[in-house]
């Protein structure tokens, strides 16, 4: 977009929708989100069913963005092992930045009870691609279980999120890569 255009009604929704979202959580109003997005109540209502369906669109639209930030720039020229260990170095990185919440999907899975919510599934959704990244990763660097290693990465991966997010951990010590290292030794992937 171009810094004469404006954004669309539905754009502002999104956007205002993914950073309120992300540091109020999911609780935050249908009057808060509107107006932080500077669209009416009725408008919203004229492009979403509801403030859940909002919600879900706002966090599959950042899906891209979100998964590209844990890809090299050759990963072809990196070996499994580089690859996974920098989806926790840059999870370690991101922790440090100011207004760092943690990873918004697993925050929706946390913060939402109703298992049929469309935002729900959208995290459900993300979670499960981190998974097969790692599995994938797993299976192409000999893992003896890749499997269970991937488990055990998601594991790391989203416990250090929530830690690093809710300010209980800090991560710029090496933490999460420390561990998520002594899982791919242990599984075998050099």
């Amino acid at each position: 977009m171009t810094t004469t255009e404006k954004a669309s009604p539905r754009e502002r929704l999104l956007d205002a929708a993914g950073e309120l979202f992300y540091t109020e959580g999911v609780s935050i109003g249908v009057e808060a989100l509107c107006r932080a997005a500077g669209v009416s109540k009725r408008s919203m209502y004229q492009l979403f069913d509801s403030k859940e369906a909002v919600l879900a669109a706002s966090l599959e639209r950042r899906v891209p963005w979100y998964e590209s930030q844990f890809s090299l720039p050759d990963p072809q020229a990196a070996t499994p092992r580089e690859r996974i260990m920098n989806v926790f170095e840059v999870l370690e990185k991101a922790s440090v930045e100011p207004g760092y919440h943690g990873c918004p999907y697993l925050a929706v899975l946390v913060e939402l009870k109703d298992p049929e919510h469309p935002a729900r599934e959208v995290a459900r959704t993300v979670k499960r691609r981190l998974e097969a990244l790692f599995r994938a990763e797993a299976e192409q660097g000999g893992a003896h279980d890749p499997a269970l290693l991937a488990r055990q990465l998601v594991l790391v991966f989203d416990g250090a999120s929530a830690r690093a997010g809710s300010g209980v951990e800090r991560l710029d010590d090496g933490l999460a890569t420390k561990t998520a290292a002594a899982l791919l030794d242990a599984a075998g992937v050099g």
